[in-house]
């Protein structure tokens, strides 16, 4: 017979909030170690380590290195999210970024809304790729964009297929990644309005020649 004091219900909500606050705390710890590593980045460059980002959280060292491992992993972490939004955006959110509009009106779109998302995010982008992380052309992200211009591209040019169109593929999103964003921004001073403006006219031109083929 249970004795009286002892309460069997208190007993197993105890048993599930423990992993529930474990996550939680996961979660902070997370959100902790990514804006302080967005702080150091902002104050000093790249010229942080791993120790830093510790201190600057407030966590220990064993918590950062098991969620994250390397400078190169945490940095990709800074990006991930936001990422994984846009790719959702141009799966199922509004037209004209998702489905709904004509195709060249979302190549358009495509193009200015990456060029927004690297406004924010290039310098991690960039700096994750010289500490060792995974590179543009090989990771699974370039691969997705490529297969969405792609199919845009044929899309807008009644279904036919240029003779160059697998070069006008990465013509195209050769200007969308950090480095040459970076170039342009930071050392030939160009706005952001500038560089989008400059990408649509490209991206016209593009359109104009394939359909010409």
């Amino acid at each position: 017979m249970v004795p009286p004091s002892f309460e069997l219900p208190m007993s197993h909500d105890a048993g599930v909030a423990a992993p529930e606050r474990e996550r939680a705390d996961a979660r902070r710890n997370r959100e902790r170690i990514l804006c302080a590593a967005a702080r150091l980045i902002d104050e000093r460059g790249m010229c942080f380590s791993m120790d830093d980002v510790a201190h600057e959280a407030g966590v220990g060292k064993g918590t950062l290195y098991r969620r994250f491992g390397d400078r190169a992993a945490l940095l990709r972490a800074l990006v991930s999210e936001p990422e994984q939004a846009f790719q959702d955006a141009l799966i199922r959110g509004e037209a004209p970024l998702g489905p709904g509009a004509p195709p060249e009106v979302r190549l358009h779109a495509f193009g200015e809304g990456l060029l927004q998302f690297l406004n924010d995010r290039a310098i991690y982008l960039q700096a994750g790729e010289l500490m060792g992380g995974s590179k543009r052309y090989g990771h699974p992200v370039y691969a997705f964009y490529r297969t969405h211009v792609s199919l845009l591209l044929k899309q807008a040019c009644g279904g036919d297929a240029a003779v160059n169109h697998e070069y006008l593929v990465d013509a195209l999103l050769g200007p969308l990644s950090a480095e040459p964003f970076l170039y342009q921004r930071d050392l030939r001073g160009m706005s952001v309005e500038e560089i989008t403006a400059g990408w649509h006219g490209l991206c016209d031109a593009v359109l104009d020649g394939a359909r010409a083929s």
